[in-house]
């Protein structure tokens, strides 16, 4: 099993989010770019060693084919859209994530800077957001957010691909992407109860309610997952609030999810924007917005370093040379 990327550390108060999209031409830039960024992550850091600074590269299904030969992540595919009877989750274009996690925001600000820098016109950038640590680690609605995260062995063991299930890519991990947007005139005229039957936990004192109590339509009652043949079906959120201060500006929590199989996010997802049972979807739903959703795979730092070569390109065949289908290229003979 190869060596997973830092994905598991200390909630940090900085976070950088970037979603690009590979312009045809732009594959081999954006290999040479993921197999440097460690390099880039060493210079940068050397600005400041006594602070925490890393990035987590994942690939999507559509760029996979078009950057690396040979096998592929057995479960990547694209990120799957949630049409529930009232809310949706977006399916969203994306090919590359960079998530930059730092102590510093300018260190996470530089990082990004000379990695894009690096891309240059190979990319799009499709979404780019600048996440904040917010009190004790609570999202603007002022609930704590990540506690029911597992820590430990029990992290390494929901976010890791098990070598039994996948042994070209044991150790990686499949990331799951969502930008929402709060409506936050709407979310503060609810009183404190109902907001804390929303969430299924205490707003203060972060207390989750007891089965007995706790609404079926509540987030936590949602997304808290049943054991499968005495196996917990968890996945690590390392989700951080965004937003500008003014009204008409967005804001809200970028949802970031690793596990060791995107099928445990996929059905947290089905239960909130579907319901479980249908039709119940989750009551904070009715306050937030999903604007993104993309699916990614986070090899391992070893595949990241020296990876399968890039597939060949055929080569073009001269414009005045007989189809090799033997028509002429005229017209259709169907």
């Amino acid at each position: 099993m190869g060596t997973g990327q830092h994905i598991l550390t200390n909630k940090t108060p900085s976070a950088l989010f970037l979603v690009v999209t590979v312009d045809d031409g732009g594959e081999g830039a954006v290999r040479d770019a993921i197999s440097g960024l460690a390099g880039l992550v060493t210079t940068v850091s050397s600005r400041a060693p006594e602070s925490t600074l890393s990035a987590i590269v994942g690939i999507g299904s559509d760029a996979w084919d078009r950057l690396f030969t040979g096998p592929r992540p057995a479960e990547l595919h694209p990120f799957v859209e949630l049409a529930g009877a009232v809310h949706t989750a977006p399916s969203t274009p994306g090919d590359i994530l960079l998530h930059i996690k730092s102590d510093r925001a300018d260190l996470a600000f530089e990082l990004g800077r000379l990695w894009t820098g690096a891309l240059g016109d190979a990319v799009t950038t499709v979404d780019e957001t600048h996440g904040f640590r917010y009190f004790d680690l609570r999202d603007l609605i002022g609930f704590v957010d990540g506690t029911e995260n597992p820590t430990g062995a029990d992290a390494v063991a929901a976010i890791l691909v098990d070598e039994a299930d996948d042994p070209d890519f044991a150790g990686g991990s499949y990331v799951a992407v969502q930008r929402y947007v709060t409506e936050f005139a709407e979310w503060n005229a609810l009183p404190v109860p109902d907001q804390e039957d929303a969430i299924g936990r205490s707003k203060l004192e972060n207390i989750e309610m007891d089965d007995a109590t706790k609404p079926a339509n509540s987030h936590t009652a949602l997304t808290n997952l049943p054991d499968v043949d005495g196996r917990p079906q968890e996945i690590v959120r390392d989700n951080m609030p965004y937003g500008a201060v003014s009204d008409d500006g967005d804001k809200g929590t970028y949802f970031i999810a690793y596990s060791r199989t995107p099928e445990i996010t996929e059905v947290m997802l089905r239960n909130m924007f579907i319901g479980d049972p249908e039709g119940t979807h989750d009551r904070l739903l009715d306050f937030t917005t999903a604007v993104t959703g993309v699916q990614f795979f986070a090899p391992t730092a070893e595949f990241l370093a020296d990876p399968p070569p890039l597939p060949d390109t055929p080569p073009a065949e001269p414009a005045d040379a007989p189809r090799s289908d033997g028509s002429l290229g005229i017209g259709s003979l169907r």
